[in-house]
């Protein structure tokens, strides 16, 4: 079998994102020659790696954009960076198909450069771009919001088909995307159950506390972690408990903001922002955990969108309380409390209510962790994104 694929990712390095390592990894595992261009970042600073069969390329990358100027210059940079190790990439391994990971809508650009070579498209969309400016900025006007539904526009036009995370992106695939619908296969970021092991909790990360709340997410803008550490505060200025220690795991461009909010708040005695770690100390925090909480803020780009740390949180056996959002909803089902949302004191009620009921919590902690297993895990999911390049490279004779 000679099935080759790129895979293309921008905004975070490989194997570290977890959706295109897997996606990555079971294609090799199942006779595909794969190569991935990804930036390179903390603890993934190798120029090349080969890792479980996956030819890793990285590329330098400017600082984070925040405003035109900067995003211009990480994009023009990255796609600069992309198509350089393409044609390295493709006459070291050669490739069909260049699979696109977003953030941002502009791989498809990379792709029509070896459009005359006979290399597709193909479209993963990760992250609904035009919500998540409006996420990030507020508005649905001006020439950068406008650039965003070009970008989709013209990437859905220029891929032969599609792989979404959930029901809600394959609406915007069909609808704003123009795609046919049997060109658009929902592809779930499942968890790998071996990567999420239950192991014994320990009782010193909690700072001498009884109860541990857990969080595990990238510290972004649009994560909400402030409503979370209003919550916090809620509960132990106003609600009168003290015995509660908040662990919030990940980094990302707004961590030293968050860690000067939380100092400014007071509550540098009860919650720790750890940064990046890598999985075992992630394991640590979030075994430990009594539940976990999920602080996306209601907006249509969260509402819309499947959040990976829930499914971690479910793989874990962690009950949660979320706010109440479409696909959070639909991935935790019973497994979670609702919050209203953007609410920070239902919030901490939500929290507390579950924390004293630990018949309640056992009982949601088997909900998820048996949906994980039986219905979302990674071994289940995968089966779209086997099935649809098993389809395609058949219908080209390979």
């Amino acid at each position: 079998m000679d099935r080759r694929i790129l895979i293309i990712v921008e905004n975070l390095p490989v194997p570290f994102d977890t959706r295109v390592w897997q996606e990555a990894s079971t294609l090799a595992a199942n006779g595909y020659t794969v190569s991935v261009i990804c930036p390179k970042g903390k603890g993934c600073n190798d120029d090349y790696e080969c890792i479980d069969g996956v030819h890793i390329y990285r590329h330098d990358l400017p600082t984070e954009g925040n405003g035109a100027i900067g995003y211009a210059r990480e994009y023009f940079s990255a796609l600069w960076n992309e198509y350089r190790l393409a044609r390295k990439i493709y006459k070291e391994h050669g490739f069909h198909v260049i699979h696109g990971c977003n953030p941002p809508d502009d791989i498809y650009m990379v792709a029509r450069m070896f459009r005359g070579k006979g290399v597709d498209y193909v479209f993963d969309h990760h992250d609904i771009c035009p919500e998540l400016y409006e996420a990030k900025f507020g508005k649905k006007s001006g020439l950068f919001y406008k650039s965003q539904l070009w970008l989709e526009r013209n990437t859905y036009r220029h891929c032969t088909f599609a792989f979404v995370t959930n029901e809600s992106y394959r609406r915007i695939a069909i609808e704003r995307g123009g795609m046919a619908p049997d060109k658009v296969h929902v592809l779930r970021s499942g968890p790998r159950l071996e990567r999420l092991v239950i192991r014994p909790p320990k009782p010193e990360i909690k700072r001498g506390r009884r109860f541990m709340i857990g969080y595990l997410g990238v510290i972004g803008q649009q994560e909400g972690i402030q409503y979370m550490l209003q919550a916090a505060k809620h509960i132990r200025d106003n609600m009168g408990r003290d015995d509660i220690f908040w662990g919030i795991v990940g980094g990302g461009p707004h961590l030293d903001e968050l860690r000067r909010l939380c100092t400014s708040m007071g509550l540098d005695d009860i919650v720790e922002f750890t940064g990046r770690v890598d999985d075992n100390k992630m394991l640590d925090y979030l075994n430990t955990a009594d539940i976990c909480v999920n602080s996306d803020e209601y907006n249509e780009m969260n509402d819309k969108s499947t959040m990976n740390k829930v499914l971690e949180y479910m793989a874990l056996g962690k009950p949660i309380v979320q706010f109440d959002l479409t696909e959070g909803r639909y991935s935790a089902q019973g497994a979670s409390l609702y919050a209203r949302p953007n609410d920070a004191v239902d919030m901490a009620e939500k929290v507390i209510s579950l924390l004293d009921d630990p018949d309640r919590r056992a009982e949601m902690s088997r909900i998820g962790r048996d949906r994980i297993v039986n219905h979302l895990s990674w071994d289940h999911t995968s089966r779209a994104l086997l099935d649809a390049y098993d389809k395609y490279f058949t219908d080209r004779g390979m």
